[in-house]
């Protein structure tokens, strides 16, 4: 698919984000938020979702623009890796969500399994850092940079959250259906590959 549009998008509203976050001028102002619109609009023609609420998500963002941080944690026992299954949509993930102000990325990771999964693990390898646009993932509003860990399992057992209704482990071959704004199938062969030969560098880009 054609995503340069996408890009189009992004930086559109980016322009538009640092603009109204700098400009005093009401002319300016008025021509920032012009632009946002303008934005929103184009994502509503190649999407399936309302120009409002697109237009909503952009001006609730303030401040000067920059990418979102996701942190997945990608746990494994027994040639097997760890996938939840999310509420919203009935499909599989690693466990993970966004970055929270005050915790390192490692942290997050531990936090985010442990919540979504109920399984306490230590974070021993970052092993990706990806640009969600350049992944395959659905269109998104925002930028986003994906966030990787590999996770030692310590204990506790399944327990699902508010945001997930199921917990299991699967092998490689045998991956449900997954949640693709989240997670996509080369992202899950990409961390066995890691899981089986952990000297490998980190992935970037």
């Amino acid at each position: 698919m054609d995503s340069k549009w996408l890009e189009w998008v992004q930086k559109l509203q980016a322009i538009a984000q640092n603009g109204l976050t700098y400009s005093e001028n009401p002319f300016d102002i008025e021509r920032f938020k012009a632009l946002q619109t303008i934005s929103a609009e184009i994502m509503a023609t190649h999407t399936n979702v309302e120009q409002s609420y697109i237009l909503d998500l952009f001006t609730r963002e303030v401040g000067y623009a920059t990418p979102k941080v996701d942190v997945r944690g990608a746990v494994f026992r027994d040639n097997t890796i760890l996938l939840v299954k999310e509420r919203v949509d009935g499909c599989w993930t690693l466990p993970g969500g966004w970055a929270d102000v005050g915790e390192t990325p490692s942290e997050v990771a531990v936090k985010e399994v442990y919540e979504e999964s109920g399984y306490r693990t230590r974070a021993v390898k970052l092993i990706a850092v990806y640009d969600r646009d350049m992944q395959g993932h659905p269109p998104f509003p925002h930028s986003v940079y994906k966030l990787f860990f590999l996770c030692e399992l310590l204990g506790g057992s399944p327990s699902p959250s508010i945001e997930t209704e199921e917990v299991g482990f699967f092998p490689e071959d045998g991956i449900p259906e997954l949640s693709l704004g989240r997670v996509t199938p080369a992202q899950i062969s990409r961390v066995f590959e890691h899981y089986r030969h952990p000297e490998l560098p980190t992935d970037f880009d």
